[in-house]
């Protein structure tokens, strides 16, 4: 059984982030790893925190998909950070319902993130997300969404009853 690696800090994580995008990390990982395969693999369950944290932020699809579910809120982070993540893995974090509020926070940071429409979708929807990031990308929505959310129950109150203000708002004669 391999011996329990021991954690980094935050500091340490960050410090070890940009040697990594500088190149000064010294740091091996499996190239097939980091290309762009023809088949899928996943990364060795005995990979150390430096190498995840490296595969993180240079990894191809199937590494990020595997690190974007680890239990590690410092890897996930990092994901994000990657430069080659796309729009639809990001579209695929906000409709997934066990997401972090932070993943959350961070994707509604991102100025080209939000201007994907299901981007906003799944942020207003998902009931992880801050009610603040939530009820601003409601009023972003288009009518037949917010007919939805009014209905749902599963969002939070206020999230819904800023929808049913919207369709009342805009159903009101002028």
């Amino acid at each position: 059984m391999p011996e329990e690696e021991p954690e980094l800090s935050e500091a340490e994580a960050t410090e070890l982030a940009r040697r990594i995008e500088a190149g000064e990390d010294g740091i091996a990982v499996p190239a097939e790893l980091v290309e762009e395969p023809e088949e899928r693999k996943a990364p060795p369950p005995q990979m150390t925190m430096a190498g995840k944290i490296k595969l993180a932020l240079r990894g191809n699809r199937d590494a990020r998909l595997i690190l974007i579910r680890n239990t590690n809120k410092l890897l996930r982070r990092f994901v994000l950070l990657n430069p080659r993540i796309g729009e639809d893995e990001v579209i695929a974090v906000t409709r997934n319902k066990s997401a972090d509020d932070e993943l959350l926070r961070m994707i509604a940071e991102r100025r080209e993130w939000m201007r994907n429409y299901q981007v906003r979708l799944g942020l207003a929807t998902n009931p992880k997300a801050r009610l603040p990031v939530a009820l601003r990308q409601v009023g972003t929505l288009e009518e037949r969404d917010l007919r939805i959310i009014a209905k749902s129950k599963n969002v939070p109150a206020a999230v819904s009853a800023q929808a049913r203000r919207l369709l009342m708002t805009t159903k009101a004669p002028k």
